[in-house]
């Protein structure tokens, strides 16, 4: 619930950054679908701009890994498992009826053991949110013996991608709200070199509509102050240090590799793949397969994950593109910014 208190307080630093052009990107997809339907764009003065980054995980998935799940999923002898969003977009209407829709992660081990004739291929992608929970499954497949169940992973890491962002001059970003989901695990502190690199204020915050105002406010706070930090404003959920046992069991079955960004391309250091000692559960060297970096995009999703377009500067948007038949990937889910656009129109991008 927005109170009066928080919105006086919001106008005084909107009075105060009148002359300024300001960019804040809220990286995480979950914020962007919290705004949209918060209206909290309505609130702001038409110089300061919320736009949406690379925090929607289906949205930053590379076509060759969709194309690889796409072929996965013809093969009788293989039972594809995956979240339905990605499902959704380009592989269910173009494949055969190999696959099966999780809720949850630990599903894939269900049908692993219900299906010991078939090999189970789970589509692991996401962010460091996601990629604890894969990796003790993981350990708990290798600790119970079940050899029939592989990971195909996309699994992403946030720095990388920010900092590829924050050093292209185009975007002009002046703030960051940061993934709180991904802070989580990581803790705030990871996150300090916003700040000391860039030389940009940044702030954890929560996914409620007085989460995301306090998060902007303070954001607004020190902009006009020219005083650039990282506040941590989810401390109910977000330590300094993280969440030191999830890491751990990250760190243990993941390395860092190069990753494949839809849009972007490789980015070093940003995947995460599956360690040596765990190859049994290593899709990719299972199945003999590799990923190829695919360039064929019609729609400007890589542009709008960027923040230099608004989902309404792509010629498809609610058209030819609709969350019925999306050409891209920012449509289809509804973490994605153009979908959010799309559901709340004006009360979204103004």
């Amino acid at each position: 619930m927005i109170n009066k208190e928080m919105l006086e307080y919001l106008n005084i630093y909107i009075s105060k950054a009148s002359e300024l052009e300001i960019k804040i990107m809220e990286v995480c997809g979950t914020h962007t679908r919290a705004i949209a339907k918060s209206g909290i764009k309505q609130l702001l003065s038409e110089n300061i701009s919320l736009i949406s980054g690379p925090g929607c995980p289906v949205c930053v998935t590379d076509d060759s890994y969709i194309d690889l799940l796409m072929d996965i999923s013809r093969d009788n002898n293989i039972i594809l498992v995956s979240f339905g969003d990605i499902i959704n977009y380009r592989i269910k209407e173009n494949s055969h009826n190999n696959i099966s829709i999780a809720y949850s992660p630990k599903e894939a081990l269900n049908i692993a053991n219900e299906n010991k004739d078939k090999l189970i291929v789970f589509a692991a992608f996401g962010f460091e949110t996601t990629a604890p929970i894969i990796a003790s499954l993981v350990i708990e497949a290798q600790s119970k013996n079940i050899n029939n169940i592989t990971f195909l992973t996309a699994l992403k890491v946030m720095e990388p991608v920010l900092r590829y962002i924050l050093d292209n001059k185009l975007n002009k970003i002046n703030a960051l709200i940061l993934p709180g989901h991904v802070a989580t695990i990581t803790g705030s502190n990871h996150f300090n070199f916003v700040s000391e690199d860039y030389n940009i204020p940044s702030v954890i915050c929560g996914f409620e509509s007085l989460d995301i105002i306090s998060g902007i406010t303070m954001l607004l706070k020190q902009i006009t102050e020219k005083d650039f930090k990282l506040n941590n404003l989810y401390q109910r959920c977000v330590r300094k240090e993280g969440n030191t046992k999830a890491l751990s069991v990250m760190n243990k079955v993941f390395e860092k590799a190069e990753g494949f960004w839809r849009g972007i391309g490789v980015i070093e250091q940003s995947g995460l793949t599956i360690r040596q000692e765990y190859d049994e559960y290593n899709a990719m060297k299972r199945l003999g397969i590799q990923l190829k970096n695919v360039e064929s995009y019609e729609c400007k999703c890589s542009e709008i994950l960027l923040g230099l377009k608004s989902p309404k500067q792509c010629v498809f948007f609610g058209k030819e593109c609709t969350p019925d038949k999306p050409i891209g990937p920012c449509m289809v889910t509804s973490e994605g910014a153009c979908a959010a656009y799309y559901k709340y129109g004006d009360s979204y991008g103004r």
